[in-house]
């Protein structure tokens, strides 16, 4: 890591913000082996350990940028106009809420602090993306991807711990707003994918990233509403026929060369593997529980693997580099 501690100015300008997508991944897999832990009654110390080193990454990976925006905010600025990076801003925010969720089974209080410090620092980011999507004078066709999604995404989250440290109707306004706009988002990427050149090679793994949507959105129905009712079925299955549509992707995902956006099949990875280990524990089904530890086992080899290949880069400085 000593390249992400000697950082010199060029590096640091080129430091991006798509890296707390890692924080997202191991977050996600830490509430996934909590989930397990918790179903088959292990003690919980591989998730407490998982959730104290995603936390711990956050926190560096939290300085070193807000020192690139005391010493280059030019370079902050010159992301958040890009048309691409710009939503990768609210993995910051996200990584916030999951690390709350899987703070939830260590300590209430700071599972607390760390939702009201995401969903704050989310609903501003979500404003303000969706406030330069608006007012834009650069955006195209071209510059859409599942990316796109990251704003929605964190409001879906907000209910998963939202229930237990705020009033219902917060949880639900969140709620409301990732649900509807998921459905418009879906429809532009989806027209985007379906009517346009393909996706740019760097951007692929981003299509992952249409598996989280609905498989956060049951987890958040389950912990508003308490069942697996009809509507819980209607966003669980969505997810899986995306999960489905995904597979034959796999020849394209192989072919592309590591970067950071590889991050993106592992939180939503993650999402799926813990609505999936839900509708086990909820339903009592034997097809869920074997799928759920599939998942599982899946899950942790994609964030051995994308961990890694990451350590793998910083040490061979092939990241925070000009694009």
């Amino acid at each position: 890591m000593s390249s992400l501690t000697e950082l010199n100015p060029d590096r640091l300008r080129h430091f991006p913000i798509s890296f707390f997508a890692a924080v997202m991944g191991l977050s996600g897999m830490a509430i996934a082996t909590q989930k397990i832990e918790a179903m088959h009654g292990l003690s919980g110390r591989v998730g407490q350990s998982l959730f104290a080193f995603s936390a711990g990454l956050f926190a560096v990976l939290a300085l070193i940028y807000l020192i690139k925006a005391a010493t280059r905010g030019s370079a902050v600025a010159e992301e958040w106009r890009h048309p691409v990076r710009i939503s990768f801003f609210p993995t910051a925010s996200i990584s916030l809420i999951l690390l709350s969720v899987a703070a939830l089974p260590v300590d209430a209080g700071i599972s607390r602090l760390l939702w009201t410090a995401g969903t704050a620092l989310h609903l501003l980011l979500t404003v303000l993306v969706m406030t330069s999507w608006i007012n834009h004078t650069r955006y195209e066709v071209v510059h859409i991807s599942p990316a796109w999604f990251f704003p929605v995404v964190g409001n879906i989250l907000v209910p998963i711990a939202g229930v237990r440290h705020a009033p219902p109707d917060l949880s639900w306004f969140f709620f409301a707003v990732g649900l509807l706009f998921w459905l418009v988002l879906l429809t532009i990427v989806v027209y985007r994918l379906f009517f346009h050149h393909p996706l740019p090679g760097r951007l692929i793994p981003t299509m992952f990233i249409m598996l989280a949507p609905p498989s956060a959105g049951f987890l958040a129905w389950l912990a508003l509403n308490g069942s697996v009712d009809g509507f819980a079925r209607l966003l669980y299955s969505s997810a899986a026929f995306i999960f489905l549509l995904l597979i034959p992707q796999l020849p394209k995902f192989a072919r592309q060369s590591f970067s950071l956006s590889w991050w993106a099949y592992s939180f939503p990875l993650a999402a799926f593997t813990v609505a999936t280990l839900a509708m086990a524990e909820r339903t009592g089904t034997a097809f869920y529980h074997q799928a759920g530890l599939l998942l599982f086992a899946l899950l942790a080899l994609v964030i051995v693997g994308l961990s890694a290949r990451t350590v793998t880069a910083v040490l061979h400085r092939e990241i925070c580099r000009p694009e």
